[in-house]
């Protein structure tokens, strides 16, 4: 099979497999580009309401296929920025599973989703500095908003891969299961991220993410979704609220 993306939709759960196990999932040229509007088409489908981004086999992704910097490393570089920002832009919940190794390419997918569980044994690194590469800014940015500026520049400065202990400890993880319970553990997220208010999430999502323009208009959303109704009576009924808002509602 050659590289690509594989996607799939269950039980409003969009995963997306980064399929090159010959390069341990290393993304192409043609990866990158196929990222943003597989990405579109997944945010415009009314039944996804999170999206789980993971590799094939047992890593999540070597990186940029190093081949595809022979010709034009700047291209390529933003094939991969616009791919990690289309990611961070998705407006529902994301969230990355991780095996194996995650490194250079793959760190920037994985910091672009919104929660980071990784199986014991998985590694770390961005290593543009084995390769003589500026690190974009905005990738930079973003790393040091996860990790702090120290582990940004431990990570950048050396290229050195650091284990699940250290990403967890510094923030580049948000759990790490034991061997065998990773895939179990993201399935019950997920199915918990489903069954709550979009309203609040993409509200949560955007405030997270910095943006201050936006108070009046979630407020106005709130108002007119009924969501907040809605949960109030489901809690005081004892069952589980049908919320209706969904990110359609809304333009950024």
């Amino acid at each position: 099979m050659e590289p690509q993306l594989l996607h799939s939709v269950a039980d409003s759960v969009a995963t997306v497999v980064i399929h090159h196990p010959a390069k341990r999932n290393a993304m192409t040229a043609a990866m990158w580009r196929a990222l943003p509007p597989l990405l579109d088409t997944l945010a415009a489908d009314p039944a996804v309401r999170a999206l789980v981004v993971t590799g094939e086999g047992r890593t999540f992704c070597a990186g940029a296929d190093i081949s595809t910097l022979q010709g034009s490393p700047r291209e390529a570089q933003g094939l991969a920025v616009a791919a990690e920002e289309a990611l961070a832009a998705f407006p529902k919940p994301t969230l990355a599973a991780i095996k194996g190794h995650c490194v250079g390419g793959g760190s920037q997918l994985a910091a672009a989703c919104d929660l980071r569980f990784a199986g014991e044994g998985a590694l770390f690194g961005v290593t543009p500095a084995k390769l003589g590469i500026v690190y974009p800014a905005s990738s930079t940015r973003r790393l040091v908003s996860l990790v702090g500026p120290a582990t940004a520049k431990y990570l950048l400065f050396s290229g050195e891969l650091i284990d699940t202990e250290r990403a967890l400890r510094t923030g580049l993880v948000d759990e790490v299961l034991p061997e065998g319970e990773l895939d179990k553990r993201v399935a019950e997220l997920a199915r918990i991220l489903v069954s709550r208010s979009q309203l609040t999430q993409a509200a949560a999502k955007e405030f997270a993410n910095g943006r201050t323009d936006r108070d009046d208009h979630w407020a106005g959303q709130a108002r007119a979704s009924g969501d907040t109704a809605e949960g109030v009576a489901a809690f005081l009924e004892r069952r589980q609220p049908r919320f209706t808002w969904t990110t359609g509602a809304t333009s950024s």
